[in-house]
């Protein structure tokens, strides 16, 4: 019989991210003109802005801190949030004096991060949970002994709206390697991962892909990935709009 107190078996348990990172700060350059006068993240699909279809999810799996970054436009995004935010707590991380992409943009939150595993979401995918919600399926997974970062995949063959050849190669306990130059590979990245604040350890400075970190911890057998059990579109382009809208109209 478990004897210990039940507070200290629910901490032992309770592995889902209390905080998130919504990469909202990109210049939007595939999705023109709809980004000539509105940052991509508030471009509508199916009726709503991309980030709320994004704060949705977190919301629904109970994640109540968010840290936005912002750039292109960045007043418009940020009066979109004290709108639209509703019961989440969010904090913007200001990258106005230069674009700093997904790597750096983190390393510049880093602060607002805490010191526990945390989810980052990229505004310009969505998806829909399926029979396992991804986010809770993302913590269920989480390793912290082996992995610096977990990542949510999709196979090539349901990723709507992408046009990539994959990203990685995943072996039978779900660590990850590249795709080969000219090769293809079975599994695309959802813009969506659960990452340790080791990954962010003597990071470069300045503007920098997380591709850096993912290569350090691929090297180090630390870069895992989970399949997802939903729908994921990527809605990069005007023209993946009409298509992403199509698909969840047909239910």
């Amino acid at each position: 019989m478990n004897r210990k107190p039940l507070a200290l078996r629910v901490r032992q348990h309770a592995r889902m991210p209390t905080i998130a990172m919504v990469m909202a700060a990109g210049l939007g350059k595939r999705m023109r003109p709809l980004t000539a006068s509105r940052p991509k993240p508030l471009v509508e699909v199916a009726g709503k802005a991309l980030i709320d279809h994004s704060l949705d999810r977190l919301r629904a799996a109970g994640i109540r801190n968010v840290v936005i970054n912002v750039h292109y436009l960045a007043d418009a995004l940020e009066a979109h949030l004290r709108r639209h935010a509703g019961d989440l707590d969010v904090m913007v991380s200001d990258e106005r004096d230069g674009l700093l992409e997904t790597g750096g943009g983190m390393v510049k939150a880093r602060a607002h991060l805490g010191d526990q595993p945390f989810l980052t979401v990229n505004s310009d995918n969505l998806w829909i949970d399926g029979p396992i919600d991804a986010i809770n399926l993302l913590a269920e997974r989480w390793d912290d002994t082996t992995m610096d970062a977990l990542l949510l995949l999709v196979p090539q063959a349901r990723a709507h709206g992408h046009n990539g050849r994959g990203d990685f190669h995943m072996d039978a306990v779900g660590r990850l390697i590249r795709r080969k130059t000219g090769r293809v590979a079975p599994f695309v990245f959802t813009g969506v991962q659960l990452v340790s604040p080791r990954l962010l350890d003597n990071a470069p400075e300045g503007s920098f892909s997380t591709n850096i970190l993912w290569d350090r911890a691929i090297a180090e057998d630390r870069l895992y990935g989970v399949v997802h059990q939903g729908l994921w579109f990527d809605v990069g382009t005007p023209a993946a709009i009409p298509l992403t809208e199509a698909v969840l109209a047909d239910g």
